[in-house]
């Protein structure tokens, strides 16, 4: 696969819009100054701020509907800027997936619909988060925002999570490395990034005051750990605090998270906002390390961070040194991303970067369809086949998406290509991006006659597959924020479709648009599945360019696949889905697996999954051999050959994991992998440095991570599953910074 980012007419066009650095700060405004540190310049502004001027600072406003301020740009929010200190405006808007800009855009406005969350994390590829974010980030400051409120990092715990699209998978080096990236991405665009949804926000179910219980160890040792990566990398200007509980306290209100962990621990030198609705104190918050209070005029019950937060800090209840810190940490991270020498500016649409970004998107869904299964080389269609059957999925108008704030409706292809699907309201409406898979095989294949059926009459949907030479069938599944699935099955009778087309046509292809890992009852009849997750604005064409072998498949699952729900830690879970027979629980255990998440889990209690983390097949053949490990000082280096056997040019990636010694809590932990691109024929020798962290166990007592002196035997394999060489390692005691 040839990298398709035409770098140099991106820096062309980036460099004409930008405006000049400020040579000279004003010797009045020595804040000014870029040859000073952002806490150096963020110190002389907070010393030269009013009173007011710092509570303004400490709560954006909703500027959707009734209460935006006139001068706002319809988006999640807007902090007002304070012209005689030149502190810039805050203009913050949803993009976990791409620009959302809600509400009413300006005529001509548009952003690129980005592939979910977990089709980016099964690239595998750093450069390809990179490009995501930096995407993004490009078309914010271009609509004249800058702030993303992107960088979703929660764990996959259960594949039924509603927002699970958002996310990045199960396994902690791999999402906070990706995110991280994404996050790195956003920011060189002079936009700041959020991370979210800190901490244990893995069910959407009684979000607003469900309490994740877990013990410290797993805390840290999986979720926390996921967080921490991504901030090493990232640095995002702000983390957002999650709507629920963490044992028994409030996101937001959580001390030990927010204090201790993250400031303390970490040296986390940004701000803390909240979520939408994620407020319950002026006290309590603030002194636990909240910095920012999100529209809660609209929200929470009430605008704490201004009246109750203005009394408190008159009585000494809140110091005034911690007002001025919330206020430090702001403007410290607005200046450390440049967005004061580089205010947003409004942009009018521009077809050259409009291309990139929607060649970032494709590339993305190419690099990230995983193809779970191809018996007797179903895939890729051959030039030869003169007739297929396309069935189901709206494959003839578009691609789904899934629903809440991240959804992207705002496409220069326009908006929903599949009007009326309910839910029409929150979290909906059920979103369709315009990129027709059925089109696009017809322009990629023009020689074949390729007919479609809405899969609505199967036995209709049947004659068609059995007069083809091949069928495929579209089958989809929408999930939302603040709602999680029933369950893991297809909805609306999509197995029964896809049952009755492998009756009439053995040779039969699904291509699964959905928002994590289903239950198959149909799988032995299908000898080939192709996972496209929502795979955006070009999804269309990239599924075309799959199928017919024009690219070549090379995603690998980031999350485990499990057969059914009775493999999970909580096969049934009280108050899933929209109106539950049963009520949500007040609390979700998450002791149950603890830090055993995904294929841990699957490790420790000796299951074996459908598909296991780290798999995915190509149409090519790969080959691993010589692998070393060894220490140099504080570093642990895998050494290895992979070379491509087949015919095919292709990626592949080759993952490690670390079989722990007895006496630590996980089995099995990835430790690094490396994406590799090659022609047919072709070898190359990796190096990969490993995560030093993943060898080591987080001790509460003292709060250190240390690694146990003993044998480790490093696995070289194409998933978790897959047992291929293997080295050992003796590494002596070590306490980590």
């Amino acid at each position: 696969m040839k990298t398709r980012f035409p770098v140099r007419m991106l820096a062309c066009a980036l460099l004409a819009a930008m405006p000049a650095f400020a040579q000279d700060a004003p010797a009045s405004q020595p804040w000014m100054d870029v040859a000073k540190s952002p806490d150096e310049r963020a110190a002389l502004l907070v010393a030269e701020m009013t009173q007011d001027e710092k509570f303004a600072l400490i709560r954006s406003r909703f500027a959707i509907g009734e209460k935006k301020p006139d001068e706002a740009l319809v988006a999640a929010g807007y902090v007002a800027p304070i012209p005689r200190l030149g502190i810039p405006s805050q203009g913050l808007v949803d993009a976990g997936l791409g620009v959302t800009n809600p509400g009413g855009a300006r005529e001509g406005d548009h952003a690129t619909a980005m592939p979910s969350g977990p089709m980016t994390a099964s690239t595998w590829s750093r450069e390809i988060a990179f490009k995501g974010g930096e995407t993004m980030g490009r078309e914010a400051w271009r609509q004249g925002f800058n702030v993303l409120l992107a960088g979703s990092v929660n764990l996959q715990r259960d594949p039924r999570n509603g927002r699970n699209f958002e996310y990045a998978g199960e396994d902690p080096l791999l999402a906070g490395t990706l995110v991280g990236e994404s996050i790195r991405g956003v920011q060189s665009q002079h936009v700041l990034s959020t991370m979210k949804h800190y901490a244990l926000n893995d069910m959407e179910t009684a979000r607003n005051f469900h309490s994740a219980e877990i013990g410290d160890r797993a805390m840290h040792e999986s979720d926390l750990l996921a967080f921490r990566i991504a901030i090493d990398i990232g640095k995002p200007g702000s983390v957002m605090c999650s709507y629920n509980r963490i044992n028994g306290t409030y996101g937001c209100e959580h001390d030990e998270l927010l204090n201790n962990v993250l400031k303390r621990d970490w040296q986390y030198p940004g701000y803390v906002m909240s979520d939408w609705g994620g407020v319950h104190s002026a006290s309590k918050a603030a002194n636990a390390g909240l910095d920012q209070q999100s529209a809660g005029e609209v929200f929470d019950k009430a605008v704490y961070f201004d009246g109750p937060l203005r009394m408190a800090v008159g009585a000494g209840t809140v110091p005034q040194a911690r007002l001025d810190d919330m206020v430090h940490r702001i403007l410290r991270s607005f200046i450390a991303v440049g967005a004061f020498e580089h205010p947003p500016q409004r942009q009018p649409v521009d077809d050259a970067l409009d291309a990139i970004g929607f060649d970032v998107a494709q590339r993305t869904a190419e690099a990230g369809a995983v193809l779970l299964r191809n018996e007797n080389a179903t895939l890729p269609l051959a030039k030869t086949v003169r007739r297929i059957a396309v069935i189901g999925g709206h494959a003839d108008k578009g691609v789904i998406a899934g629903g809440g704030s991240s959804m992207v409706g705002w496409t220069s292809r326009g908006t929903t290509a599949v009007s009326g699907l309910k839910p029409t309201t929150w979290p909906g409406p059920v979103m369709f991006q315009p990129s027709s898979p059925l089109l696009a095989l017809r322009a990629t294949l023009p020689d074949a006659r390729i007919d479609f059926a809405d899969g609505r009459d199967r036995a209709a949907a049947a004659r068609l597959a059995r007069e083809a030479d091949v069928a495929i069938v579209f089958a989809t599944q929408w999930a939302a924020e603040s709602v999680d699935l029933p369950d893991m099955r297809l909805p609306d009778g999509q197995d029964a479709l896809i049952a009755a087309v492998a009756a009439a046509n053995p040779r039969n292809i699904v291509v699964l648009q959905t928002n994590g890992p289903i239950e198959m009852p149909w799988v032995e009849r299908v000898p080939a599945v192709l996972q496209a997750w929502y795979p955006g604005i070009r999804g269309g064409e990239a599924i075309a360019q799959l199928l017919t072998g024009a690219v070549n498949p090379s995603g690998h699952l980031p999350v485990s696949w499990p057969v059914d729900v009775s493999q999970l830690p909580r096969p049934s879970i009280p108050g899933l889905g929209f109106n539950p027979p049963q009520k949500p629980e007040d609390t979700i255990d998450y002791d149950i697996e603890g830090a055993n998440v995904g294929y841990r889990w699957f490790a420790a209690k000796g299951l074996t999954p459908r598909y296991a983390f780290g798999h995915g097949l190509s149409y090519t053949t790969f080959a691993t051999s010589d692998l070393t490990v060894r220490s140099e000082g504080a570093r642990i280096l895998a050494r290895f050959n992979v070379r491509n056997t087949g015919d095919r040019a292709g990626a592949t990636v080759p993952q490690l994991y670390v079989h722990l010694p007895e006496g630590h809590t996980t089995p099995l932990r990835l430790v690094g992998w490396q994406r590799v691109e090659l022609q047919p024929g072709e070898s190359r020798e990796v190096e990969v440095e490993l995560a030093p962290r993943l060898f080591a166990d987080y001790h509460p007592e003292d709060r250190s991570w240390r690694i146990a002196a003993g044998d480790y035997d490093i696995v070289l394999g194409q998933s978790a599953a897959d047992i291929g060489a293997r080295a050992a390692l003796r590494l002596p005691a070590r306490q980590l910074d």
